[in-house]
């Protein structure tokens, strides 16, 4: 364990020039007196660590000092040679840089280990995409990721969801791909917001510089834009009765239903009572009627009478002109 966490230091100091005992011991998740003690036995190594003291300071390496040692344990290479989404790294341009390092990297393991990095793909395939993907204009995203990598500023044309088209002048900040669709994320004026990458209608590269918010996190600002997100959808609530025949549908007869609970047990007849969740009535009433006789709305009580208008304009509709 101590022999890892030695390589992991020393990595670590390779990546980022300069580390103070405090951020190494947080990120190695040891005490600073465990910090101290793992510098000392790489000196004792012969790695030559300095430290500076002050304001700016830490440890570090001497200039010039690199070392090949990976100190990849079994995990982390088989995490490595996971197969990563060949549609994400296409978009990105980086299909086959990718598969060049693969193999640089198999390479330079030992051959106790290459065996394993060769046949995980044969264990583990990942799909981003859910069951129901549509291909999505992508012609944008070339400026769009020059401009990320650039640090320039763009002016966007963009379609809003409701068809609305807006220009926009934005400090791009990161790229984000939720499940197999992309997102710009950019800063507006003290704003950031986020553009599906397949509304926008048009993208030009400007010589001025991005202007990128200080302390800025690509991961952590998504992570709130989502919860923020859910926390302001639409919400609609009904209480259902279900006969158990049905039970095995529930989760795949609406895309816009999510069950919350089962409210109690089967009653005498074997029905159960649920709790669902939409975002609108009209959702909730055509779930309803998917399951014909075999699901009954308890609350709310203007739900149970829409659905009964819409089973009778069904019946008058398939009825009229019989008999």
């Amino acid at each position: 364990m101590r022999a890892d966490r030695l390589l992991s230091i020393l990595m670590l100091l390779q990546v980022h020039t300069r580390l103070t005992t405090r951020e190494l011991a947080e990120r190695l998740e040891v005490s600073e007196r465990t910090i101290h003690r793992d510098m000392d036995a790489l000196s004792s190594a012969g790695v030559p660590v300095v430290t500076e003291r002050g304001k700016g300071g830490g440890w570090g390496l001497l200039e010039q000092y690199q070392t090949t040692l990976t100190g990849l344990n079994l995990a982390e290479i088989q995490a490595l040679f996971v197969p990563k989404s060949p549609h994400l790294l296409a978009d990105l341009g980086w299909g086959q840089a990718f598969e060049a390092a693969l193999l640089k990297l198999l390479a330079a393991l030992p051959a106790a280990n290459r065996q394993q990095a060769e046949i995980v793909s044969q264990r583990i395939h990942v799909d981003p995409t859910g069951w129901q993907h549509w291909d999505e204009e992508m012609s944008a995203f070339p400026v769009l990721q020059a401009a990320i990598w650039q640090e320039r500023q763009v002016l966007l044309s963009y379609e809003r969801g409701n068809g609305q088209r807006i220009e926009r002048l934005v400090n791009p900040l990161g790229l984000v791909a939720k499940g197999s669709v992309w997102y710009l994320v950019a800063a507006v004026d003290e704003d950031v917001r986020s553009y599906r990458i397949s509304r926008v209608q048009n993208a030009v590269l400007l010589d001025s510089h991005c202007i990128r918010p200080v302390g800025f996190n690509l991961a952590n600002y998504w992570q709130r834009s989502m919860m923020e997100f859910k926390a302001n959808l639409p919400y609609y609530g009904v209480t259902v009765r279900v006969a158990p025949e049905a039970m095995p549908w529930l989760r795949y007869a609406g895309y816009f239903a999510r069950i919350e609970q089962m409210i109690d047990a089967p009653d005498a007849d074997r029905w159960v009572h649920i709790s669902l969740r939409f975002d609108i009535e009209k959702a909730a009433c055509a779930y309803v009627l998917g399951f014909g006789g075999q699901m009954e709305v308890i609350e709310p009580l203007e739900l149970r009478d829409r659905v009964l208008q819409a089973a009778k304009e069904a019946i008058s509709l398939y009825t009229k002109g019989m008999a």
